[in-house]
């Protein structure tokens, strides 16, 4: 990428973006902000915190103009539902998440080193991290014809704090305490408290962003690279390429067909017959078949991803702190890592914050599978022979086999857990966290701050085991205005205590990402939000058929 030039006022692209790399990586605010030279928060009035020319990183798979235009190509997810939904604020899964993708954009946009970079934002400006400044670009259009406006921005984004909206992100967007149009494309922001991450939480698929006033989304009208030929929820998506798409050169498809199979060597079956050129979610075990067959080959990632032992705490047995622990001795981290993920996996440690990543807290000491603890604990709470169901589900990745092994676990010690498979076809909807024992999945988040104010503050719609906590809550409000890395890192490593010690969830390792892909498909690679490129394949992907 090439600078801008650099005066006294202005920022290079580069420098900014080797800043908030660093940032990313580790190095302390303090330090970064020497980098910049300036005593604020962020830009500290003095540009944008991105640089005024806001290009993708030059790294990035497929750069416009790189791939072959034309074709089309049939994607299976691993679920579906009628439940599914192009609202991105109600979006709760990958198969929304990347139709989602292919029609909207959001103000910033994730890259393969999970650094935001600008999407329909031009400019981040903010001196205290409180109050931003937004410039949008111009002459941007919705598939309808309508041009992006500052109204557009502030209606998509003020609509999360609105309960009947049901968003998932409601918590994260409670912390918007006036959003506003100060001209045609620019928008204010001012939040409740410093928050110098707002770019990475703005990234977030849920604040995808969509034309003022929109009630109907199964249009699905969006800025994105492709439009909505056919949206049927619970059955499949046709999406055709955007001629008008504010990029150059981009999308490369003509049509992309998204379908889900919640069955694992269904799907892969189909990959391998030619039915569907690209697929999620494949078991390690299904790795050797895909590589074997000459014609596909494998994408692989460690990333964030967990699916989790849900125990609810504002029910028996759960409410007993001593069950709850029993539990999580109960969990063989080592074998799951082994004989359920192939290897294709690190060991977890009871809090969604996985090894290798910023804010990661090394001195916590390590659960580790101890039965003999746990029929300590069970025996202690009065319940070391009780019989209980525990959920499972192929939807949440590895769950069943996990089940399995947890089962000749607590066998063990007495405990006699009665495996109960359910399909994955509204198992998110109709069963995840609504039972005393089961399994859920989720998806890796961006950020420490991200991940927590959505499955572990009190009030998230999404906190799993039911966990309240008023320390976690205050500390979670406080390391957002931190602006001192050392404080902050040291509150995330108390939430990190707080959560392992307490929650009633049991994280026994962190998956990797495996896609598999027809050797057809070029531009592919990796992202480790998630699968499908982090959910973002659409646009950078071409077929070289």
């Amino acid at each position: 990428m090439t600078d801008t030039k650099v005066d006294a006022q202005l920022i290079s692209g580069r420098e900014s973006l080797s800043i908030f790399e660093s940032l990313n990586r580790g190095v302390s605010r303090r330090s970064a902000l020497q980098m910049l030279g300036v005593a604020g928060v962020v830009a500290a009035g003095t540009g944008s915190l991105f640089g005024a020319a806001g290009k993708l990183l030059a790294d990035e798979p497929t750069a416009p103009g790189k791939g072959k235009p034309g074709g089309r190509i049939r994607v299976a997810g691993m679920n579906s539902s009628t439940a599914d939904t192009l609202d991105p604020a109600k979006g709760s899964g990958s198969t929304d998440y990347t139709r989602q993708y292919m029609f909207y954009n959001g103000l910033t946009r994730f890259d393969s080193h999970m650094v935001p970079q600008l999407e329909l934002a031009e400019r981040f400006d903010s001196a205290d991290a409180t109050l931003w400044v937004i410039t949008l670009r111009k002459e941007v259009t919705f598939h309808n014809g309508k041009p992006l406006t500052a109204a557009d921005v502030v209606f998509s984004l003020s609509r999360h704090k609105d309960p009947i909206t049901g968003s998932k992100v409601q918590p994260l967007a409670q912390q918007f305490s006036e959003i506003k149009a100060t001209g045609p494309n620019e928008v204010q922001i001012r939040l409740t408290g410093p928050n110098a991450e707002l770019p990475s939480i703005l990234a977030v698929s849920h604040f995808l962003i969509v034309p003022e006033g929109t009630t109907d989304f199964n249009q699905g009208v969006g800025t994105g690279p492709f439009k909505v030929k056919e949206f049927k929820p619970g059955v499949r998506s046709l999406a055709v390429r955007n001629t008008n798409y504010w990029k150059p050169g981009l999308p490369y498809l003509d049509e992309i067909e998204f379908i889900g199979i919640a069955d694992e060597p269904s799907r892969i079956n189909a990959l391998l017959s030619g039915d569907v050129q690209i697929t999620n979610e494949v078991d390690p075990r299904s790795t050797v078949r895909i590589k074997a067959s000459g014609k596909h080959q494998v994408i692989s990632a460690p990333s964030g991803n967990y699916s989790d032992l849900i125990i609810r705490q504002d029910q028996m047995p759960g409410k007993s702190p001593e069950f709850t622990q029993a539990m999580k001795y109960l969990l063989d981290r080592e074998q799951i890592k082994s004989a359920v993920f192939r290897g294709f996996a690190v060991v977890g440690n009871d809090h969604p914050i996985s090894p290798g990543a910023r804010y990661y807290n090394t001195d916590l000491p390590q659960t580790v599978y101890d039965p003999e603890k746990a029929k300590f604990l069970l025996k202690k709470a009065g319940m070391e022979s009780i019989t209980m169901p525990l959920i499972a589900s192929p939807a949440a990745t590895g769950s069943v086999d996990m089940a399995v092994l947890l089962q000749q676990s607590a066998r063990q010690v007495g405990l006699k857990l009665d495996v109960s498979r359910l399909p994955s076809d509204g198992y998110w909807s109709n069963h995840w966290m609504k039972h005393p024992l089961s399994f859920g999945n989720i998806n890796p988040r961006p950020s420490a701050d991200v991940m927590f104010s959505q499955f572990f503050q009190s009030s998230a719609p999404w906190n799993e085991s039911g966990w309240k906590n008023e320390q976690f809550d205050q500390l979670l409000l406080l390391a957002r205005g931190e602006t001192d890395d050392a404080k902050r890192g040291k509150m995330y490593a108390d939430m990190q205590t707080l959560v392992h010690e307490h929650s009633g969830i049991g994280i026994p390792v962190f998956i990797s990402n495996i896609d598999g892909i027809d050797q057809r498909v070029k531009g592919y690679g990796s992202n480790p939000l998630g699968g499908f490129m982090g959910f973002m394949f659409a646009e950078q992907v071409w077929l070289d058929a």
